[in-house]
């Protein structure tokens, strides 16, 4: 019998095409009548098959005219889906072009039934101290953005962080100072490493009203915390990438730091920044946000422009007593008057010098490199052509005994020939980690020599004289900062074909500058690089806004993201010039391409080792940035629904690699 009130549900199938990313009706009986609840989940029949869904809204009828069929079963009676979070998860399907099932599968882990009848803990939460907030008096505005935020202003700001400030700390102290009042927080950071250092501040002020959700936690543990907030146990929830979908009580700040770092780019569609997916929610939700790191991309910058958030930033004198000493090498400069070889040298005499002042004082010293291993990319000896792999045309590597392998396959390559002048030998045109480590092991013999990178990570490293070896995102904190950092080989990060290249760079650079003591402790950082860039030159006078405002200024100048609304099309050639003509693109829309997919983006699933992948861009002003993804939401629905054969094709809006 069917429940003697509101016995229709509308349920949203879990189903991955996009023609069918709409509800359906189903009845409910008696039987399931009191668990059949908005948000839980649910199995239905559909198309014969039993299928999962979520149970969106119960009523007393229904708009289809036909037979509707029976609910099947009620899989759990916890409500998961929220309508905070179902409101903010078809914002983000629509930016994206995506399908709601999508989204919901990136917003709720899947479900563990032993966890669930674990039920809520027993008694209140424990009452939480407000924090000392000294911490945010360097920053003008930062005491007044913590009060509004505590009294519900909504406020909305891009924070630079000060060179070693102790950016966890701060958002700790921030996070505290909302759970006090009684609401929720989310925080996200790129990776595990700054996940570990921010739960430990957070755990001193929050105790147990703190969880952390990441993708290293087993399914029990990830589920038993999600339910946490959900269920009003924990108010602050800090984690990566999806976190920022966490179903937190009364939310009333997220921040998202480091947004520019490669970490947070969604590998599964519909490829959501989780900077994108915090702006859609709070603005939905009527809560604050803030967007950290010690650079800033254009994105942020877009945000400040635009008046949608504003600047929280320490003044320059501020930032000048913080920062160390920063040398680029000038084509003028008149050290190296006595070191003709400095600009084509890997380590200059002025980097040796920088590193032994730092090692007599006592001090660490830190060197950067951009890639792991020995010699992580070579060339032909003789006519400098790039040595490629002969089945995937991967870049060849060397190790430490001389045997040349593909990075991309992993094919070892026994015989070396040069395809264009037959020579048999190979030279350098990268050095890594490992390489750089053995050099400096005889540059400064009996100094202990630290490598952090790839698989083995060093977190921390004792007080004392010793040189670290580094990759980007990887080198150890010093127990006192650095008393020197060297930046090497540059030109790989600078010279990438790539919209990002310099913001990546500035981003890096910063990170490890920030590593380092003040100038007034003699802290100082060489960039093997000519001083004259306008990415140095910001590095030099620690200006990561002025960088990011020239960017975006050159990004409206030339239509690139974010002033555009730009999206990527990758498949089959023929299959995607087939999808974009039946497409109802807005007004001003632009088609560019298609040409052969960029090196080093990832192809699209089931075309990884056969076939040739292209790339078409669509271009719209950012006006109609939702008309267009409107009009490819339009196009998928009509595909899948043909059943046109198109399978491959990957639809991205404002893909992260444009080059």
């Amino acid at each position: 019998m069917p429940a003697a009130e509101r016995p229709v549900a509308r349920v949203l199938p879990m189903l991955s095409v996009a023609h069918l990313d709409r509800p359906f009706d189903y009845l409910v009986d008696e039987k399931t009548d009191a668990a059949a609840q908005p948000g839980v989940r649910v199995r239905i029949r559909f198309a014969g098959r039993l299928v999962d869904g979520y149970l969106l809204e119960r009523l007393e009828t229904s708009d289809h005219g036909g037979r509707l069929s029976w609910l099947d079963r009620v899989v759990s009676p916890e409500r998961v889906l929220t309508d905070e979070l179902l409101e903010a998860c078809r914002a983000v399907a629509q930016r994206y072009a995506g399908t709601l099932p999508d989204v919901l599968r990136l917003a709720i882990p899947p479900r563990h039934a032993r966890v669930e009848k674990e039920g809520v803990a027993a008694g209140p939460a424990a009452p939480v101290a407000s924090p000392d907030l000294g911490g945010w008096a360097p920053y003008p505005a930062g005491e007044s953005f913590v009060r509004a935020v505590v009294d519900d202003r909504r406020p909305r700001a891009v924070w630079q962080v000060l060179p070693g400030d102790d950016w966890a700390q701060r958002i700790a102290e921030l996070v505290t100072s909302v759970a006090a009042s009684g609401r929720g927080a989310i925080v996200v950071v790129p990776n595990q490493r700054d996940l570990d250092r921010l739960a430990a501040a957070c755990d001193r002020l929050l105790g147990d009203r703190c969880v952390t959700l990441a993708a290293g936690l087993g399914p029990a543990a990830r589920y038993r915390r999600w339910l946490a907030a959900l269920r009003g146990q924990a108010s602050v929830v800090i984690g990566t990438r999806s976190a920022v979908f966490a179903p937190v009580v009364d939310l009333a700040l997220t921040v998202i730091f480091d947004d520019g770092d490669s970490s947070l780019h969604e590998p599964r569609s519909p490829y959501p920044h989780p900077r994108e997916v915090a702006v859609l929610r709070t603005h939905a939700a009527g809560a604050a946000m803030l967007i950290g790191g010690h650079s800033r991309t254009a994105e942020a910058q877009a945000l400040v422009e635009s008046g949608w958030a504003h600047d929280l930033v320490a003044s320059r004198e501020v930032v000048r007593a913080a920062a160390p000493r920063i040398e680029g090498i000038a084509e003028d400069d008149r050290r190296l008057g006595g070191d003709p070889l400095a600009r084509s040298a890997r380590i200059p005499t002025t980097a040796f010098d920088a590193a032994r002042n730092a090692l007599s004082a006592g001090l660490a010293v830190l060197f950067s490199v951009p890639r792991r291993g020995y010699l992580p990319s070579v060339a032909c000896a003789r006519c400098r052509t790039h040595a490629r792999c002969r089945q995937c045309r991967g870049p060849l590597s060397m190790n430490d005994r001389g045997d040349l392998s593909c990075r991309w396959c992993g094919r070892p390559e026994l015989r070396f020939v040069c395809p264009a002048c037959g020579a048999r030998t190979v030279r350098a045109l990268m050095v890594g980690d490992k390489r750089t480590a053995e050099e400096l092991g005889r540059a400064f013999p009996g100094v202990p020599i630290v490598t952090s990178g790839g698989a083995k990570i060093v977190d921390d490293i004792p007080e004392g004289p010793r040189v670290v070896v580094a990759t980007p995102g990887s080198a150890p904190r010093a127990p006192d900062g650095y008393g020197a950092a060297i930046l090497l080989d540059t030109w790989a990060q600078l010279d990438r074909e790539d919209l990002r290249a310099g913001e990546d760079a500035m981003r890096m650079w910063m990170d490890i500058a920030s590593l380092v003591r003040c100038k007034a402790d003699g802290g100082r950082v060489v960039v093997v690089a000519d001083a004259a860039g306008p990415a140095v030159q910001a590095l030099i006078s620690w200006n990561p806004v002025g960088f990011a405002a020239a960017d975006l200024a050159q990004r409206h100048e030339l239509g690139f993201p974010p002033a555009v609304t730009m999206a990527s099309i990758d498949g089959p050639g023929l299959a995607i010039t087939s999808f974009v003509e039946m497409l109802d693109l807005p007004a001003g829309a632009e088609t560019l391409g298609p040409v052969p997919l960029p090196s080093g983006v990832r192809r699209p699933a089931g075309m990884e080792a056969e076939g040739d992948v292209e790339r078409l861009l669509l271009r719209a002003p950012r006006s109609g940035g939702w008309h267009l993804a409107d009009a490819l939401r339009a196009g998928q629905n009509v595909r899948h629904a043909r059943h046109d054969d198109t399978a491959g094709i990957r639809v991205q809006i404002d893909p992260p690699t444009i080059g």
